[in-house]
């Protein structure tokens, strides 16, 4: 089939580019920077999904029969909605120029799960209390999809939560760096519940949500997400076992706690990304479960466990370093 991918270069579409590319699908990546891995280079042409003629001229000329909307502006650093009108306005140009492509079948837009800030749980789906610019961006992202009467091809929305893996980036490939260099120290006892996701596993569940019944995820919603929640302490010591480390220390909570009120003076004084702040102590520290049963229900076992994703991104981490 004819599988295009918007932001094919990022972490996620990288992992969806290599996934057809072994399917023997025809794939196409659109993004504005070059791939991350150099072996999708001949399958990337370097389009802004802001500039509506060029994206539709693209689309006509590869008639997509499936689309992983991926490119998004994801930093955190914009000022203004307008800094992030690939989130925006980027979404409303593939939609109107995939009204003139009768071939295209199903449409996956990808959102964010912060559309509501870390801790909130959003009670319905239009439930949105985003707490960054990125994440009002992506809630504006949403509402244009579900502004259209009618489509002419199937679609939905998925709200991937903290996804890592080879082929990852900041700041999930941190956690990764820090827990190796030993500069992780778990917040004494507690037991830090998080819906984060191995890559392999959320490829498959967009395979499997891509070809799924119409009726069962037509204009429907999905967090992507491993079930169960992963532990934190636990996919720490996992890391370091992966290696040979000794065991995943942890710190009293009040130790963690002044140290981050330190973290907060040096941001003050200029520092512009502290090891520790209060905002990240509060981040890491927040339970951050949410509703799988509807991803659960369509796409059943998931092919890896944490172990095996440890294992299979520290060995990606090593051959990236011996490059």
């Amino acid at each position: 089939m004819r599988i295009l991918i918007t932001g094919g270069s990022g972490f996620i579409g990288t992992n969806i580019v290599n996934r057809y590319l072994q399917r023997r699908d025809e794939v196409l990546n659109l993004d504005i920077v070059k791939p991350r891995n150099p072996k999708h280079d001949k399958f990337w042409e370097k389009v802004d999904i802001v500039n509506a003629p060029v994206l539709r001229k693209k689309l006509n000329n590869f008639k997509p029969e499936l689309v992983f909307h991926m490119a998004a502006r994801t930093d955190l650093e914009g000022d203004s909605i307008d800094d992030y009108r690939a989130n925006t306005d980027g979404v409303k140009n593939l939609i109107d120029a995939l009204f003139d492509i009768p071939e295209t079948k199903r449409v996956i837009f990808a959102s964010s799960r912060l559309v509501c800030r870390i801790g909130y749980e959003p009670k319905g789906d239009f439930d949105y209390c985003p707490s960054t610019v990125y994440g009002q961006s992506k809630v504006i992202g949403e509402k244009i999809v579900h502004s259209y009467d009618e489509l002419p091809f199937d679609w939905l929305i998925v709200r991937p939560t903290s996804i890592w893996g080879p082929w990852f980036d900041v700041p999930y490939k941190d956690f990764f760096s820090h827990v190796l260099g030993s500069k992780y120290f778990h917040p004494g006892n507690e037991k830090i519940y998080k819906s984060f996701g191995y890559i392999g596993n959320t490829i498959h569940e967009l395979e499997k949500l891509m070809y799924a019944k119409k009726e069962t995820v037509n204009k429907s919603l999905f967090y992507l997400a491993d079930y169960p929640p992963i532990e934190v302490y636990k996919m720490a010591q996992a890391i370091r076992s992966e290696v040979g480390l000794s065991k995943q220390k942890r710190v009293p909570l009040w130790v963690l706690i002044f140290l981050a009120h330190v973290g907060d003076g040096l941001k003050k004084l200029g520092w512009k990304s502290p090891p520790l702040t209060s905002f990240r102590l509060s981040n890491l520290l927040t339970q951050m479960v949410f509703q799988l049963d509807p991803l659960e229900k369509i796409v059943g076992v998931l092919p890896y466990d944490m172990e095996r994703g440890v294992s299979e991104t520290i060995a990606w981490m090593k051959e990236q370093n011996k490059n």
